[in-house]
């Protein structure tokens, strides 16, 4: 009725008498909603022992020569162990691309890395991915130093260039207006040169014009 073994049940000791004239299977079942007859529970073994001899395990006690059994490595195999290695840090740089941490080029390169078992743990591979990253961003910066004094290096060879365009053009505009004020000076002289000689040519053209003087009356001859 119970389900259970005969060790499980208990009567009460003090109702023996009324228990006895119980002959079937109802009387059995009154009895056992009033509780003189009651099903004991599952015997349990204390774990509390366990919990102290865990605690005294996770410190490193009983784990000397005497309680080992079997080889290093059939104990922990080393394969074992590069698997769980191996399966963090891949998990480690699967967050760091999923949160955009890394790009998909740096987590290449990471990934081949960690499969040539370059880094011994997390803390190696985050202290790694920091240095790249401060180098990149060094690099970044003097790259954009470099192209804005490149840029402002163009922007003053094109000024320089542009004041000596205009310095040249002012030279050869007042190198022109000299020329033509030389060669209007020269045409001038050359001018009043000839003007000078018309002049000096005119009288001596006019003087054989002049009408000769008259000659004195002869004298008489003597007889």
């Amino acid at each position: 009725i119970l389900g259970c073994g005969r060790k499980r049940v208990w009567i009460d000791p003090n109702e023996s008498a009324d228990i006895a004239q119980a002959n079937s299977r109802k009387a059995v079942r009154k009895l056992i909603k009033e509780g003189l007859i009651i099903r004991k529970p599952v015997a349990v073994q204390t774990r509390s022992r366990w919990r102290v001899r865990k605690e005294a395990l996770q410190m490193g006690r009983h784990m000397g020569p005497g309680k080992r059994e079997g080889a290093k490595n059939s104990r922990m195999p080393s394969k074992t162990i590069w698997m769980t290695r191996l399966r963090v840090l891949r998990r480690l740089l699967r967050k760091y691309r999923e949160e955009k941490k890394i790009d998909r080029q740096l987590y290449r390169s990471l990934y081949q890395k960690t499969k040539g078992n370059v880094f011994k743990n997390k803390r190696n591979l985050m202290e790694y991915i920091h240095r790249v990253k401060n180098e990149k961003k060094k690099e970044k910066q003097l790259a954009d130093q470099l192209a804005a004094k490149a840029s402002k290096d163009a922007a003053m060879r094109a000024k320089s260039r542009k004041d000596e365009l205009k310095k040249r053009e002012k030279e050869r505009v007042k190198a022109q207006k000299a020329a033509a004020e030389a060669t209007a000076a020269a045409k001038k002289a050359a001018a009043g040169k000839a003007g000078a000689g018309k002049k000096a040519a005119a009288p001596a053209a006019k003087a054989p014009t002049k009408a000769p003087a008259k000659a004195a009356p002869a004298k008489p001859k003597k007889k």
